[in-house]
């Protein structure tokens, strides 16, 4: 693979791994949210294959595909469960994010805001090492912050979910782009205690469902209150 080719392909996997965030803030049903975190996590996978690809590391390699297959495939797949057992048992009530915190309009501003400042604070680390996977680097950080954005301005459980993946998908990103991976066994440790978290929250959201009727945090706070 050429070294221009390889940079044009980076962008565009980085590109897309940022976009897919911001899209989670843009749509409000929650299958879409879900469609839309597969989708980044193909692009997270991308961006290490290329990495592997063009460092000719095999464990890199190994590392983005055991991510693509749990970011891409198992983890949209058993949130879809949890969201179809919602739909079955509560109709269209539970499958929308129909009052997040913050509206759509402010939710994308906040996103480019976010985004800035993340290409602010990466700078420093850009100019130590300028390659390409460092150049990227900002758009590990920006899904970072809009990952924890999402994760508390949502109000569905099964949202708030989505926003701690969005929040993990970041960090592996930063770690491929700025230290061209981790060792295999490290990732492969952090992917089963995230698998074992969001089967966790899978369980707590269906128990919540059960026995309030609902998943909608402002309406157990006020349960409590």
């Amino acid at each position: 693979m050429s070294t221009g080719l390889y940079i044009q392909l980076l962008d565009l996997a980085c590109g897309a791994f940022l976009l897919a965030a911001v899209l989670v803030l843009w749509r409000r049903e929650l299958a879409a949210i879900i469609r839309v975190f597969a989708l980044q996590g193909v692009a997270l996978a991308a961006i290490g294959l290329l990495l592997g690809a063009h460092e000719q590391r095999w464990d890199l390699t190994a590392v983005a595909l055991a991510v693509g297959v749990l970011r891409a495939g198992l983890l949209p797949y058993l949130i879809r469960r949890a969201l179809a057992a919602l739909a079955a048992d509560r109709g269209s009530e539970e499958v929308r994010e129909t009052q997040p915190l913050v509206n759509i309009a402010a939710s994308l501003l906040t996103a480019a805001l976010l985004t800035l400042l993340a290409y602010a604070v990466a700078q420093p680390l850009t100019d130590l090492n300028p390659t390409p996977a460092t150049r990227a680097l900002p758009v590990g950080l920006a899904v970072v912050l809009i990952g924890f954005f999402v994760l508390v301005t949502r109000r569905r459980a099964l949202a708030q979910v989505v926003g701690f993946l969005l929040l993990d998908n970041g960090i592996t990103a930063s770690a491929f782009l700025a230290t061209s991976g981790v060792p295999l066994i490290v990732e492969l440790g952090v992917s089963f205690d995230v698998l074992l978290a969001v089967l966790v929250l899978q369980i707590l959201t269906t128990r919540m469902r059960e026995a309030f009727g609902t998943t909608d945090i402002d309406d157990l706070r006020e349960l409590h209150d």
